[in-house]
């Protein structure tokens, strides 16, 4: 576009020698000297622009040289970075704990800000560069002088050609520069989204890690719950099989049963080898099956075990705790003539001045609850040496020799009698003392009183009682003192007698009723809780009931039967 201009206006032309030619002579110096002022002036503008110029290109050098200090502090600092994972990644290979596995979502999150850093550090490098490019080094270099000629009052008239002010839009430098920056700003956008994704991402990750760690710690309870009940279950097959283990060499006295016995060794036998294959492989057998055999070859035992007569004592098993009551001292028992289904519990707390027993309806009652029914006793007893047989309880009258037989039916005294002669008031009592001196005691044979006379010497005395009218029906006098047993029961006809009732206990002492004759024997008897003050015999549970300080306790018992052919 062309526009006439005057030569005050055109005084940014850069060719002042065919600026303007005048053919008047009285005009040449006027034109002359405007001439010259105008170059002077253009060249203080170049002069100006040049210099503002060079400003702003040293401050681009500058932004540029800032910017390559902070890109080589990044690589710097990245390859040191890089050297440490190197060494960890030589560390792990040569065997060591790869204690960086897993960068933890904090080492994530600073790894994405330095990314981000470099990016736009990046990014600003490309936008100087491209500025640098599309800015014109000259802001005149677009303005262009065509011709220059003299109008008709001998003034200087110039072509120009003036920028457009729409030119910068049709600039493909300055298209690049607005393409660069969308550029930027869509990368900006979607580092900001995918910053937004890595951080909900990470929150994902770390909620998902604590509920694995849980999961994985309820999966290791419930396993070391598992293996814990599969030992105890293991542990009490094992018990049983000990206590099934003794009871072999009883049946191989069955002549006419020889091979019965023979299958039932081997099923003892497998059964054992299975238990030591379990406990091995854990589970390879069901347990529900094994269980079921143990319980039949019990069952079957038990009934041939009916069939047995009576026989010698070999072995007593070690204490089973049934419930933790009661004072120092005390007896507690089950009727072993009582009816098939009956299995009432009777209680007694100490062992004289107290007149009330405790009738518990079963022995989970007793184990389990403090429920039960209380029978109060016309006399008070005196020591621990209380029975119940046949519906009745019988006991020593306190102070006295007297045995009471009292209907726990009728609340009544059914029969009395003394035992002329015998010692009482702890004149002749057990080692541990408490009015312990005359001992009731019933076995497979009936009803028995143990106790010591002066004429004996103070030595045990044993007489079977009949059970209606308390009558002695036959006594036997030993050479053992009365007051060196610890306790004494009643199997089979044998009394056996202990060394002592506290520290290691024995069973050391056997006197045979059947023959009048009498053995030193050594059958060890657990004395768990260190103070035993009642031990007795029930020959329907083959089973010794004890009062351990406090601690009703059960013995199973090993009885050696001698069969005859003709009984077979």
């Amino acid at each position: 576009m062309s526009h006439p201009v005057s030569a005050p206006r055109t005084a940014r032309a850069r060719t002042p020698q065919s600026f303007c030619l005048t053919h008047r002579d009285t005009h040449k110096e006027s034109t002359v000297g405007e001439a010259e002022r105008h170059t002077g002036e253009n060249g203080r503008r170049e002069t100006t622009l040049r210099a503002r110029d060079a400003q702003r290109r040293l401050r681009e050098t500058e932004f540029c040289f800032s910017v390559i200090l902070l890109l080589r502090r990044e690589l710097k600092r990245e390859k040191r970075e890089t050297g440490d994972r190197g060494a960890r990644s030589e560390h792990h290979r040569a065997g060591g704990p790869d204690l960086h596995a897993r960068a933890s979502p904090s080492e994530r999150r600073r790894e994405m800000q330095r990314v981000n850093k470099l990016l736009s550090l990046i990014v600003l490098v490309l936008m100087g560069t491209e500025l640098t490019q599309v800015l014109p080094a000259n802001p005149e270099e677009s303005w262009q002088v065509y011709s220059s000629a003299q109008d008709s009052e001998g003034r200087c008239v110039c072509t120009v050609v003036a920028p457009q002010q729409t030119m910068c839009s049709r600039d493909a430098r300055t298209k690049q520069l607005r393409q660069l920056l969308e550029k930027v700003q869509n990368m900006t956008q979607s580092i900001q989204v995918l910053d937004q994704r890595t951080q909900r991402d990470l929150q994902y990750v770390v909620k998902m890690e604590d509920q694995l760690r849980g999961l994985e710690t309820k999966f290791r309870q419930v396993e070391e719950n598992h293996k814990q009940n599969i030992a105890k279950q293991y542990k009490a097959i094992k018990a049983k099989m000990a206590e099934l283990r003794p009871l072999i060499p009883v049946l191989e006295e069955y002549k006419a049963d020889a091979r019965l016995v023979q299958q039932f060794k081997e099923e003892v036998q497998n059964l054992t080898a299975s238990l030591g294959l379990l406990q091995q492989e854990m589970g390879a057998y069901d347990y529900d099956d094994l269980h079921s055999r143990v319980v039949s070859l019990e069952e079957r035992l038990r009934a041939c075990m009916q069939k047995l007569a009576c026989g010698k004592l070999t072995g007593i098993s070690d204490a089973n705790t049934i419930k933790t009551s009661g004072s120092r001292f005390g007896s507690w028992m089950t009727d072993p003539l009582a009816p098939e289904g009956d299995t009432r519990v009777w209680y007694m707390d100490g062992y004289h001045n107290n007149r009330f027993v405790r009738e518990y309806k079963s022995m989970a009652d007793f184990m389990t609850s403090d429920n039960f029914t209380s029978h109060r006793l016309p006399h008070p007893w005196s020591g621990t040496g209380q029975v119940v047989y046949n519906g009745s309880i019988y006991f020593n009258k306190f102070q006295s020799n007297m045995i009471i037989k009292f209907d726990f039916k009728t609340s009544t005294i059914s029969r009395s009698q003394r035992l002329d002669n015998a010692g009482y008031s702890n004149t002749y009592h057990y080692a541990w003392g408490g009015h312990s001196d005359i001992d009731l005691m019933v076995d497979e044979g009936g009803l028995w009183a143990v106790y010591a006379t002066n004429q004996n010497a103070g030595n045990i005395v044993i007489s079977k009682l009949h059970p209606l009218t308390l009558h002695i029906i036959q006594s036997w006098t030993t050479n053992h003192p009365r007051r060196s047993a610890g306790e004494s029961f009643m199997i089979c006809g044998t009394l056996y007698v202990t060394n002592g009732y506290s520290g290691g206990t024995k069973v050391y002492y056997a006197y045979h009723t059947n023959s009048s004759t009498y053995e030193y024997i050594d059958i060890v008897l657990q004395n768990k809780y260190s103070h035993i003050s009642m031990l007795d015999y029930n020959p329907r549970d083959r089973a010794l009931y004890a009062w351990n300080n406090g601690h009703q306790v059960l013995y199973n018992v090993t009885l050696f039967h001698v069969i005859r052919s003709e009984q077979l």
